[in-house]
């Protein structure tokens, strides 16, 4: 791992349970010193503006807040770049255009910002968030997290050395239902838990591998960024070319695996409290351009004991089984057995979770007050490492040992080395 910049853990630590008002408050902390009030719009810049990032970030998220100026974007494909900046310069209607840039960097450079949306390939989240950190911009990231966990902790470094507020785009803290029953968790309504289940939806295979001309559109070489070169194919750049390429992500372990982890976390997490222990197994294209685990099984321990299984299926589920009754936690809905554990409030005086209804709009809230919002950075860290051990576990088919502590992989060297990646001669960072 690289120790260009120290991670001094304890110094930076969050106050993850605050005392306010007689009620303990979990995940609040200020996100960094106040600077000069922010008196007029938030300026945003955008980094990747495909579907994620540009239909259903930028269009439905971000550009209807009041408060709010979207004045640039970036993005590798002219026409994408182009498309949106009209689409934003025609909705703001004053004349002052929204304006398109190809590399991300020259936007940092040339605006200013105070937050930036990161919605690239899952190799670009972490190096484009340091980037802007380093700017002196405030960011929210695209899930998962990072491409290992070496990145993830010198991301988490930075963004508390240079104060920065950080959303990571795990919605569903701003979905009450599911704050409420990570409340009732946290306040032992199910008892003390005997077995934790978690399950996301299966990545996929295929892909065409057939190498073909790069489009005049598209700057293949920065889309790549620090990813190894592979030929351009016409599945490449596409959706599932981003999300099931295992040289720019883990596939749907951390793609959608980070929405029932984040839950986990929420209702079960701590600074320390993350399993230490992982071994299980997966299915792993060996044809076709993707090559990310499709489908697995990972059975994890916490340090206490506690069982959690982490598996794919066809839907997310965060389960809660306790001594006193169980708690199911998705996107959907919430389920509990008995059913009257739902019926529950929680009590003055009892664990409090953060309070979002909005995520965009929380991460607004942040850059102007310098409250971080309720995903933070710190739990983001811990969500994402699941994701990244379960990888490294099914892809050496040896137990994994984690030591939260010292962020290491424990008594596996080879484990360990897997734990970073080497970048692409010249898009270092």
């Amino acid at each position: 791992m690289s120790r260009s910049e120290p991670l001094h853990r304890r110094e930076f630590l969050r106050a993850a349970l605050t005392l306010a008002s007689g009620v303990f408050v979990a995940g609040r902390s200020m996100a960094g010193p106040p600077g000069a009030p922010i008196e007029d719009d938030v300026r945003l810049g955008f980094i990747g503006v495909g579907d994620r990032g540009g239909r259903q970030l930028l269009e439905w998220d971000f550009l209807p807040l009041q408060g709010v100026r979207i004045v640039a974007v970036a993005d590798p494909f002219q026409s994408r770049r182009e498309e949106r900046a009209a689409r934003v310069t025609e909705h703001y209607g004053d004349g002052e255009p929204c304006r398109p840039y190809r590399d991300f960097r020259d936007m940092l450079a040339s605006e200013q910002l105070h937050g930036v949306v990161v919605a690239t390939h899952d190799g670009w989240h972490v190096p484009a968030a340091a980037a802007a950190i380093r700017a002196g911009v405030d960011v929210y990231v695209e899930k998962p997290l990072g491409v290992t966990i070496e990145q993830d902790l010198r991301l988490r470094n930075l963004a508390h050395q240079h104060g920065a507020v950080f959303q990571y785009g795990t919605q569903q803290r701003s979905m009450a239902h599911c704050r409420h029953g990570c409340e009732l968790v946290r306040n032992g309504r199910v008892g003390r838990i005997e077995r934790i289940e978690v399950i996301a939806p299966q990545g996929y295979g295929g892909g065409s591998t057939e190498p073909l001309p790069v489009p005049s559109d598209l700057d293949y070489d920065l889309w790549l960024g620090p990813t190894p070169y592979s030929p351009y194919t016409s599945d490449r750049c596409v959706n599932r070319g981003s999300f099931f390429v295992y040289d720019n992500s883990i596939g749907f372990l951390g793609g959608w695996g980070a929405h029932p982890l984040d839950i986990l976390d929420w209702a079960y997490g701590d600074e320390d409290r993350v399993p230490v222990e992982y071994r299980g197994e997966g299915f792993i294209p060996v044809t076709g351009l993707y090559d990310t685990v499709t489908t697995w099984e990972v059975h994890c321990r916490y340090a206490d004991g506690t069982p959690m299984e982490f598996r794919s299926g066809v839907t997310d589920l965060t389960r809660f089984i306790g001594s006193e009754g169980s708690i199911d936690i998705s996107r959907g809905g919430l389920a509990a057995d008995p059913p009257e554990l739902l019926e529950s409030t929680i009590e003055p005086g009892e664990v409090r979770l953060p309070f979002s209804h909005h995520h965009a709009q929380n991460f607004v809230d942040g850059i102007r007050t310098r409250i971080a919002p309720v995903s933070d950075i710190d739990s983001a860290v811990r969500s994402d490492a699941i994701s990244l051990l379960s990888d490294i576990a099914i892809r050496t088919g040896r137990t994994i040992r984690w030591n939260p502590q010292a962020e290491m992989i424990v008594a596996d060297e080879a484990a360990r080395r897997m734990m970073s990646r080497t970048p692409r001669p010249g898009w270092e960072w």
